[in-house]
């Protein structure tokens, strides 16, 4: 039987950290490759497994492997309530690239336009899954698949696709960037192959990604209220273009 703590010491370096139950089970719910899952409690997490996820509780089954308590916390930044960790494999950047690409797209890309927050990434890569969306990409410095945006997305990186890209690289289709300038944004019918972007939680849209948008498009928001939350503008919006297009969250 391979040695779970030097599995996880070869790997730690590269792999992605699913911190928690939650982000175990998304993982292998959707496909991803997990070499290596210890837990603080093997009987509990298993019973976790059988209330909540049964679909996957055979997996779990076999990938889970018990550690003391300690161990266990010294291998993750902050422990987790479910005292679950486990590494996965990160997706290929040419696998992200294709999907993010392919056309014709069954639903729009997010784009967060060099966000600041970690936990308002992975809060915008969770509901961009459960809507569907075809994939979320971020400009700047944050790292998408850092693990507070794992942590934050719930393992939900592995249900959509999520990379780093250049304003320059975005994927095709259509350009609506949200702005308080833009036209309000319940008059527009958004398209499945829509690129959604949205610009940091401090300034705004980039003067790059301003002058790449099709479109400017306001979210409906009452005078003198300065702004809405990054993720609750990317569900208003995800919510409008799934309740007046062709899309929705089915896949």
């Amino acid at each position: 039987m391979t040695d779970p703590l030097a599995a996880w010491r070869r790997l730690a370096g590269s792999a992605v950290l699913l911190d928690g139950f939650h982000a175990l089970k998304h993982a292998v719910r959707f496909g991803a490759e997990v070499p290596v899952a210890v837990t603080a409690d093997r009987g509990a997490a298993l019973a976790l497994a059988d209330e909540l996820a049964p679909d996957v509780r055979p997996a779990l089954e076999e990938l889970l492997s018990e550690v003391p308590e300690a161990t266990y916390a010294s291998l993750v930044p902050r422990p987790h309530p479910t005292a679950v960790a486990a590494l996965a494999v990160r997706p290929s950047r040419e696998a992200q690239l294709s999907a993010l690409a392919r056309m014709p797209r069954p639903a729009p890309v997010v784009v967060l336009d060099n966000p600041r927050n970690l936990g308002n990434a992975g809060a915008v890569i969770r509901l961009a899954a459960g809507f569907g969306a075809t994939g979320v990409v971020t400009t700047g410095t944050l790292d998408p698949w850092h693990p507070t945006v794992v942590r934050g997305g719930a393992g939900l990186h592995f249900a959509t696709a999520v990379e780093r890209l250049d304003v320059a690289e975005l994927p095709p289709g259509p350009v609506f960037a949200l702005d308080p300038e833009g036209e309000d944004l319940r008059g527009v019918k958004l398209p499945d192959d829509a690129v959604l972007a949205f610009g940091s939680e401090r300034s705004g849209l980039s003067p790059a990604l301003r002058a790449r948008a099709d479109q400017l498009l306001a979210l409906p928001m009452r005078p003198q209220v300065s702004s809405y939350n990054l993720a609750t503008s990317v569900a208003m919006t995800l919510y409008h273009w799934s309740a007046t297009g062709t899309g929705g969250a089915p896949r």
